[in-house]
């Protein structure tokens, strides 16, 4: 297997365990969690000064953000070694660190944990984008909306109050809007890769 397609199979694991895992962690939180009020973080961790940890979901949360963040980590590794332009490994590269970061830093340590999550969330939408450049079409158009969605999501629920669509979706929705975006790439991108060195292969 070339270092392109290990990194690709990485990160089409991360982005599905994410996603699995924050569903397994939702079903076992013991309140009513809603992803309109609640945000992803919650599971891990509600903010103080009244933080509150709910277990085993905060064990599931916390654990698949450091297990899915090393991986992350480690395909950048590997992307780097393939000589996948800079701009792209860098930022996935990040992106690992973020996510491992929020696992490391529920949401209870206020001030350290958003910095992680922030830094997640923009270097996940700049790895969508910035990859796009060295992409084949029609994927490069793909991987590019998936992270200008994260970005441009993260510019609403920055702005607040400054616009309706965050009284709309809620807090868990909009951050949900940011979140899930990058987590498709990392499975669309990841697929890609795969797809890439199968075509490689068969050459």
């Amino acid at each position: 297997m070339t270092a392109s397609s290990a990194a690709g199979l990485l990160l089409a694991i991360a982005g599905s365990v994410i996603l699995m895992g924050i569903i397994t962690a939702e079903s076992q939180y013991p309140f009513p969690y809603t992803t309109h009020d609640n945000e992803i973080s919650d599971l891990g961790a509600t903010r103080p000064p009244n933080s509150v940890t709910h277990q085993p979901s905060a064990a599931i949360f916390n654990g698949t953000m450091l297990a899915t963040g090393a991986m992350i980590f480690a395909a950048a590794y590997l992307l780097k070694r393939a000589q996948s332009p800079k701009k792209a490994w860098i930022s996935t590269g990040l992106l690992g660190l973020g996510v491992f970061g929020v696992g490391v830093f529920p949401g209870n340590f206020s001030g350290i944990h958003p910095l992680f999550a922030l830094l997640a969330f923009v270097s996940g939408g700049l790895a969508g984008l910035l990859s796009a450049f060295s992409l084949r079409r029609p994927f490069r158009y793909v991987s590019a909306v998936l992270g200008a969605t994260g970005l441009l999501s993260l510019a609403i629920a920055m702005a607040g109050d400054a616009t309706p669509l965050v009284d709309e979706l809620g807090d868990g929705g909009i951050e949900r809007w940011v979140a899930y975006p990058v987590v498709l790439w990392l499975v669309a991108y990841g697929g890609f890769l795969l797809g890439e060195g199968k075509r490689a292969t068969a050459r």
